[in-house]
């Protein structure tokens, strides 16, 4: 069985925390074990590995995702990159395809996708394990997991099934309805319909069918290369609402989609996050603060106040997710996590004549490089405040430390490795400033220098 995790999203509804580079599934805001903070891609695949499922389960992700999931998932999965956003039919298109032309997996094999958010308990996993089985003793097309509804909500897709047999562990679905309105809701919950919980178990000779009838390669370097001519669309309504022969595995434990601030908070053990305060006469409102300088919320009930290098948000819970419309010309993230460490934006500034200019601080983890790179359109200064380590740039590698200053031209190839942890000032200078002006040439140091001799 072959695992597929579905990341992405645009990282409105949790701001300022998650952006397009950190969308929520990388906030290390929740409990993990030994008392330290965890992300919920980094829970998942610590309940993949509990469950013995690790070693098979494949990410896909947008490529501004990719540093940031390997980082997270210390390189425990592979990582599928995509070069657009195209929704969840797209994506697990391109895990099948990449299966049939690279792993060379069987027609037969069983492939489950599910959201790499999924905020569920350690028995939903035997409920992923028992997917094959029931494939088998369905002879189902699909299957998918539902689970009871805690009451009518339109945030959720809805399984109407039919009642399950004695020799049956699983349930015909009859229909499905997707994110109805609460009175439509009601409704189907009467008739003892399910939330729909997002995973989607098949065949992985059916989904290469699918493709096929929609005129898709089965080769995932000539699907990635139609990439950006292809629509967005979802795998509910390309291939489950049009899948007669569907069978539902109930699941009674615990599932939630944290998908905004009110859902979240719910599994927050503390009310506040950072620095500040919560003043006792404020119930049931929370204070996640990632900034230097503190916040003291006074008097305010049933609010949300986040605070990070991308802005500030104080809102009510219920109405929090509004934020997602104000957001449509939003700016480039002030804050990227890497592989490597992590990247603040301290100032960005537009002259009239000098072109652009970003100021970023940047915190190297000892051990670790950036990549061999180069950019086409903007100049980088990098003043180094503190560690030691190594520059390697044009094929010539050079010991940088504490007061150094690298000038890197347009079109020269270069990377950085700490050897100690490493801080240093990075200065982009351009007449137009842009994040994805990177060539990437190598990732690992020794390949970059082997490559540069």
């Amino acid at each position: 069985m072959q695992i597929v995790l579905l990341s992405g999203g645009s990282g409105k509804r949790l701001w300022p925390l998650s952006n397009e580079i950190r969308s929520k599934a990388f906030l290390k805001l929740l409990d993990g074990e030994g008392g330290s903070k965890e992300s919920m891609i980094q829970r998942i695949t610590r309940q993949l590995a509990a469950a013995g499922l690790l070693p098979s389960t494949h990410i896909v992700t947008h490529a501004t995702q990719g540093e940031i999931t390997r980082s997270q998932t210390e390189g425990a999965l592979s990582v599928l990159e995509e070069p657009h956003k195209r929704g969840t039919f797209t994506a697990i298109a391109l895990a099948a395809a990449f299966f049939h032309s690279r792993l060379k997996v069987d027609r037969e094999e069983i492939v489950v996708a599910l959201p790499v958010d999924s905020f569920v308990e350690q028995p939903f996993f035997q409920a992923i394990l028992r997917c094959p089985a029931v494939l088998a003793q369905s002879a189902a097309d699909l299957a998918l997991i539902g689970t009871s509804p805690a009451g009518p909500s339109s945030q959720f897709g809805y399984m109407v099934p039919s009642p399950m047999l004695e020799d049956q562990d699983f349930r015909r679905i009859e229909r499905f309805v997707e994110k109805p309105d609460a009175s439509v809701a009601a409704d189907l919950i009467r008739q003892g319909a399910l939330w729909n919980c997002g995973v989607f178990a098949f065949r992985l000779g059916f989904m290469l069918d699918v493709m096929l009838a929609k005129g898709l390669p089965l080769d995932a370097g000539a699907l990635l290369g139609l990439y950006g001519q292809l629509p967005e669309r979802s795998f509910d309504q390309e291939v489950v609402e049009q899948t007669a022969n569907c069978a539902a595995i109930t699941y009674g434990g615990l599932w939630d989609d944290l998908g905004n601030w009110d859902a979240f908070t719910q599994h927050l053990n503390n009310k506040v996050t950072g620095l500040g305060q919560v003043e006792n006469s404020s119930t049931n409102t929370h204070l996640v603060n990632e900034l230097p300088c503190p916040i003291h919320v006074i008097g305010v009930s049933n609010v949300i106040v986040a605070a990070g290098p991308d802005g500030v948000l104080v809102a009510s819970k219920q109405q929090a997710s509004r934020i997602k419309d104000l957001l449509k010309n939003n700016r480039m993230p002030m804050m990227e996590e890497k592989r490597w460490g992590v990247r603040r934006t301290l100032d960005y500034s537009r002259h009239s004549q000098a072109g652009e200019s970003l100021t970023s601080k940047v915190t190297l983890l000892a051990g670790t490089n950036t990549s061999y790179h180069f950019h086409q359109h903007r100049t980088e200064i990098c003043a180094i405040l503190s560690g030691v380590g190594e520059c390697l740039m044009d094929g010539r590698v050079m010991a940088i430390g504490s007061g150094d200053v690298l000038e890197i031209a347009a079109g020269v190839k270069h990377s950085i490795k700490a050897i100690t942890a490493m801080e240093y000032i990075e200065t982009w200078l351009g007449e137009q400033l842009d994040g994805e002006d990177c060539t990437r040439l190598a990732l690992i140091w020794e390949e970059a220098v082997r490559s540069s001799e």
